[in-house]
């Protein structure tokens, strides 16, 4: 196999060193380079030239998925796989539209991680398992087509997985807490562990103010 030379992009040093510990581990694969938001990835890539850039979503300055689409604008050959902790359909059409080609989640094991740079490099695209359901779904319900309205990193919807969207669509149609973990074949404590997520994200305090939110954020 040829050498891939990679750039990693990501805000957390910690984050960093552990990609790079990771990927050099393997003997064809090369880090020519590390940013720190996506800015610095663009000029980066545009000087070194690699052959694929890992890049995380949120970042200050800029965020990789403007930044992949910075690129794709630009014409560079460098393919772009997206590293993120957001499962989020936002996020994953947003980074297909933007010129991905790949998303991964940070909890994905090493031989997923190596076989999706190996394939993209290849010239295929690769989404790991957790990260297709939510393309299929959005792909099959016409949801792609937010694919035209401008990312935006902070939206609050945004900020909530895929596991807690579906829980607040039941929340929402009147389900309890233990009829909701029937329902999805988990735990009442997983499910409220979940509620308690995604109130705190959207900043609500009870059912009322939830229900109220959703209903902004086109969930109702």
């Amino acid at each position: 196999m040829s050498q891939i030379n990679i750039l990693l992009v990501d805000d957390h040093l910690l984050v960093r060193n552990g990609l790079r510990s990771l990927l050099e581990s393997e003997p064809n694969f090369t880090v020519v380079g590390e940013g720190t938001n996506g800015q610095e990835g663009v000029d980066m890539t545009i000087k070194l030239n690699p052959d694929i850039l890992i890049i995380d979503v949120r970042m200050p300055v800029m965020n990789g998925i403007d930044a992949v689409a910075k690129l794709s604008e630009l014409g560079t050959n460098t393919k772009s796989i997206i590293l993120s902790m957001h499962d989020s359909e936002e996020y994953i059409l947003k980074a297909i539209s933007a010129g991905a080609s790949g998303y991964l989640l940070k909890d994905t094991n090493k031989d997923e991680f190596v076989k999706a740079i190996t394939n993209v490099y290849n010239g295929g695209k690769y989404f790991s398992g957790d990260t297709t359901d939510a393309i299929v779904k959005s792909l099959i319900s016409g949801a792609s087509t937010a694919k035209v309205t401008p990312f935006n990193s902070n939206s609050e919807a945004s900020k909530l997985t895929r596991k807690e969207s579906e829980i607040l669509e039941f929340i929402l149609n009147g389900f309890t807490n233990l009829e909701i973990a029937d329902k999805l074949g988990k735990s009442k404590r997983t499910i409220e562990t979940h509620r308690f997520n995604l109130m705190k994200k959207l900043d609500v305090k009870n059912l009322v103010e939830l229900s109220k939110k959703a209903q902004e954020l086109g969930f109702q």
